[in-house]
């Protein structure tokens, strides 16, 4: 009889000592993953900071809460070549689990630094021809995300810009000349300009000065118009250029909406908030064990097209009705 109770007593014992390791473990806080961000504009920049919400909210629809399980770290490098290469070169010594990087001045540093921690970017025009990824399909390295456009998009620009403003004859193109991008956009615009009869120019976006200079050496002859192809100075001299284009009474065409609703004339592109969203489904994927070689590099499905009709009326514009038909939204 004691024997029985003493064995009964054992395994009793036996079974909480197996118990209290699955305890333990329902105790112990979640793995905390490391989430780097390096944001191409500066921290004051709605516009980016409504991106980084975007990221945010998706990330936590998916499971992943800031200071809980995922820690994010921000780096704002206001498309400054120094401030990136420094940002990138940080983030990477924390030795997070991915790393998610904002348009193509960020990739090269990055890539320079890393070739094994996971990178997502957004907003990068040719990833290929930079040299990020192998193809879209398959990435083939550490990189993949999400494009802003095909290169023929560009061409696109030109013709709603002879479309809004038939009487234009020259036309002005701000570029990144320092970045692949910059020079393929260009390229593509330069392609179509003789069919429809606008003869266009180059204009560098590397300063304030400079650009204000040449916008106003430009607008010193008549029917002119400018074209704002991206990059990540573009999208920091935004107010910049949009001012300049309604003090030289200059139509001009913006390749994304933000610039519509800073008194931009007239914006066709991409929806960057949608690519963050998209960031965020494959910073999920990659923390939950897929391999960025295995992701493909995605482009956006629609474009979207957006008339200010009060900087049109500004410029003595009359938007034909067809244009208008087509247009996503209108701002008035």
């Amino acid at each position: 009889m004691f024997d029985l109770r003493r064995r009964r007593f054992i395994g009793l014992l036996g079974g909480a000592a197996a118990a209290w390791p699955l305890a333990a473990r329902a105790q112990q806080p979640e793995r905390m993953r490391r989430i780097g961000v390096i944001m191409n504009s500066t921290a004051d920049n709605s516009d980016t900071q409504a991106n980084l919400a975007a990221f945010r909210q998706v990330l936590q629809q998916l499971g992943w809460t800031n200071d809980r399980n995922a820690r994010i770290d921000v780096r704002w490098a206001g498309a400054k070549a120094t401030e990136i290469r420094r940002h990138a070169t940080d983030l990477v010594a924390l030795a997070p689990d991915v790393i998610v990087a904002t348009g193509s001045a960020a990739m090269a540093p990055l890539l320079q630094a890393t070739r094994t921690i996971p990178i997502v970017f957004t907003q990068v025009a040719d990833p290929v021809g930079a040299g990020f990824v192998d193809t879209l399909a398959q990435p083939g390295g550490n990189a993949t995300g999400f494009i802003q456009f095909e290169y023929t998009l560009s061409g696109k620009w030109l013709e709603l810009l002879k479309e809004i403003a038939p009487g234009v004859k020259r036309a002005a193109v701000l570029r990144d000349a320092a970045v692949a991008s910059g020079v393929g956009q260009f390229a593509v615009i330069q392609a179509v300009a003789s069919s429809i009869g606008i003869e266009v120019s180059a204009i560098n976006v590397r300063d304030t000065g400079e650009i204000e200079r040449a916008v106003a050496r430009f607008a010193g002859s008549s029917n002119g118009g400018l074209i704002l192809t991206a990059s990540a100075l573009s999208a920091n001299h935004a107010s910049l250029v949009a001012a300049l284009a309604a003090q030289h009474k200059l139509p001009a065409v913006y390749y994304r909406r933000y610039f519509a609703t800073l008194g931009g004339l007239i914006s066709y592109g991409y929806d960057s908030a949608t690519q963050f969203r998209g960031a965020a489904g494959y910073v999920n994927r990659i923390l939950r064990g897929e391999k960025p070689a295995d992701l493909p590099v995605q482009a956006p499905t629609k474009y979207e097209l957006v008339i200010n009709l009060k900087t049109a009326k500004a410029l003595g514009l009359d938007v034909p009705p067809t244009l208008l038909a087509r247009a996503d939204e209108v701002i008035e």
